[in-house]
């Protein structure tokens, strides 16, 4: 088994080919979810697999289109399961990839629930190897307004581009 490189654990809302190929060498390594400060029960079930294909108008008038892959998380306790290993976890992933085409770029989300309470939906953040696990975050997948997400992303391009050292004098003045 390969040991797994921490040093990109700081990525947030990745997709399922990244974390898929942050797995691959760590299979034997136990695959530990964490969601609202607390890790999934041993017994959690991979319970679906979906791929969503959205077309809709965002709040800007924007036609918007984009592919999203949803895993099913159902965290529970059941006997005396361990969580399940990375190995297990890309299993089910190929799986599912022989009867539902899986684009490993489309956005990834998390839905998870323990039976009673209800789904909420989670991004993922990169996998961290520690204590003999790997551990992926979860975080809260917040609404947007992609015109604003758009123009801010442009803004921060454009100071990065037009404000470092050597370009000050050709673009900020």
């Amino acid at each position: 088994m390969s040991k797994i490189d921490n040093s990109h654990s700081n990525k947030s809302d990745i997709s399922l080919g990244e974390l898929l190929e942050r797995i691959a060498d760590a299979a034997d390594l136990p695959l530990v979810f964490a969601y609202d400060g607390k890790p999934v029960k041993p017994g959690y079930h991979v319970t679906e697999v979906k791929v969503g294909q959205f077309s809709a108008l965002d709040c800007g008038a924007n036609p918007e289109a984009w592919s999203e892959i949803f895993v099913q998380l159902w965290d529970i306790e059941e006997g005396e399961r361990t969580h399940m290993t990375a190995g297990k976890f890309s299993a089910i992933v190929r799986k599912v990839s022989e009867h539902v085409r899986l684009d490993g770029s489309a956005k990834l989300t998390f839905e998870v629930s323990d039976g009673v309470r209800p789904m909420q939906l989670f991004c993922a953040n990169d996998p961290v190897a520690e204590d003999g696990a790997l551990h992926v975050t979860l975080t809260p997948r917040p609404a947007s307004c992609k015109p604003r997400d758009r123009w801010l992303a442009e803004h921060a391009s454009n100071e990065k581009r037009c404000c470092g050292p050597s370009t000050v004098a050709e673009c900020c003045a």
